[in-house]
């Protein structure tokens, strides 16, 4: 099929690139000129493990392009996904202005029938206000569905999720819009759920609240663990081996980030609050998401005891691994706090260090080339992102190149005994600090 995908990120990036791998044929649209210009010269803007590939490979294969023309994205397809961000407002709703502005562009340039697929998460009733645009700045009165498929991509893992989906949601009111979008997904062999529009729509918003009220909810156990002297991992075992619950997402950890999770939180109490029933419960997801990073970072303080002039090294910059995006990261938050307090903090990432040197709250801290250039002479480690480099690390090299060895680690990644013997004062979450034999 001739699909096109309006917007160049991290969700449109690999839907157009994963449709192509499938034999599709797609234009990718982007009202960045030098992003355009970027991928037609073979680089990729964003670091996703496997989009590299996929995306050289179907450029050579003819199957993907890259325009900053609406004109030609509508020209060349039978289906139109819009992947422009929805970021939140100032008030803590969504900002839709930039799918606005795509439907009435759309809208413009429509001489025949389109799918139109919300791809972007949207509050609920989004689909009806883009069709209302579309009609509306149509003066060609052509024929148009408009559809709701929202994303369900992992960053770090989104090739993988998209071209494996647990599910694909489509929300469509015309036989044909439905018909359509199944024969899009038929190489994927998953499960199609075909609902209404509205419905598709708050599926999204309801499925990232429950998984960061998943994380939420095991971070209020972590710190019931630390009053108590249990073990959170152990507890988090024993819980996920319930197979009505599992044990994916019982991480007890910093908190979240990212650009989805805080985000749509907040877009989903809005949508509530609008609505008149007020969700109550996700205003205690972001609560316990808070004090969690205030627990740890008054535990440095406890332990150092005066942050100022203390040379604190940090690894992990993104708000997870495998990406480099430090959207709504818990770890810039953490530098940043302990930079004001006047600390001298060293930093390195695998990924992020481009997009952090940018950030102005960070922008005091020494960027290194290593994670054993960061502990070189650190009175304290702090841990905040989950790389596999760091997990791997040799600690005898780690603890020789530290004034003193104090670890910090936020996301869990060592056994406390196992440090306790190499000799490090070694501090984690949900778990009783262990100091050496």
């Amino acid at each position: 099929m001739d699909l096109s995908i309006v917007g160049s990120g991290y969700v449109g990036l690999v839907t157009g690139a994963c449709f192509a791998d499938v034999g599709h044929n797609v234009t990718c649209v982007d009202n960045d000129p030098r992003k355009i210009d970027m991928l037609r010269a073979g680089k990729v803007p964003i670091y996703e493990p496997g989009l590299e590939e996929v995306i050289h490979r179907n450029v050579s294969a003819h199957r993907l392009r890259f325009t900053g023309s609406i004109q030609e994205g509508v020209d060349n397809s039978e289906v139109i996904f819009i992947a422009v961000p929805t970021p939140q407002s100032a008030q803590g709703d969504v900002d839709l202005s930039f799918i606005e502005k795509v439907a009435r562009e759309i809208a413009g340039v429509l001489s025949d029938y389109r799918v139109i697929v919300d791809k972007s998460t949207v509050p609920v009733k989004t689909g009806e206000k883009v069709a209302e645009s579309i009609k509306r700045y149509n003066k060609r009165g052509a024929e148009f569905d408009v559809v709701s498929n929202p994303e369900f991509l992992r960053e770090g893992c989104a090739v993988g999720d998209l071209m494996k989906p647990d599910r694909i949601v489509i929300g469509a009111q015309s036989e044909r819009a439905i018909a359509l979008m199944k024969k899009i997904y038929e190489p994927f062999m998953a499960p199609i759920l075909v609902t209404d529009i509205n419905s598709a729509e708050l599926i999204k918003h309801a499925a990232n609240s429950f998984l960061a009220l998943k994380i939420s909810y095991i971070n209020a156990v972590s710190a019931i663990c630390d009053a108590s002297g249990a073990d959170v991992e152990k507890v988090a075992d024993g819980i996920g081996m319930d197979h009505r619950i599992g044990r994916t997402f019982l991480n007890a950890g910093i908190g979240y980030g990212g650009s989805c999770f805080p985000k749509d939180i907040a877009a989903f109490i809005h949508i509530s609050e609008q609505l008149g029933v007020p969700f109550q419960l996700l205003k205690e997801v972001q609560r316990i998401n808070a004090t969690q990073k205030e627990r740890f970072l008054k535990a440095i303080r406890d332990t150092l005891w005066v942050l100022r002039e203390k040379k604190i090294a940090v690894w992990g910059l993104t708000f997870k691994p495998n990406t480099d995006d430090i959207r709504s990261s818990v770890a810039i938050d953490l530098i940043a706090d302990m930079l004001r307090e006047g600390a001298q903090v060293s930093v390195y990432d695998p990924k992020g260090m481009d997009k952090a040197r940018e950030v102005k709250p960070i922008a005091d801290a020494r960027f290194v080339s290593s994670a054993l250039d960061a502990v070189e002479g650190a009175e304290a480690l702090v841990i905040a992102t989950e790389w596999d480099e760091f997990a791997n690390v040799d600690l005898a090299v780690v603890k020789e190149k530290m004034t003193t060895p104090i670890i910090f680690d936020g996301r869990n990644l060592f056994d406390p005994q196992t440090m306790a013997q190499l000799g490090f004062h070694y501090h984690s979450i949900g778990r009783a600090p262990v100091v050496p034999r």
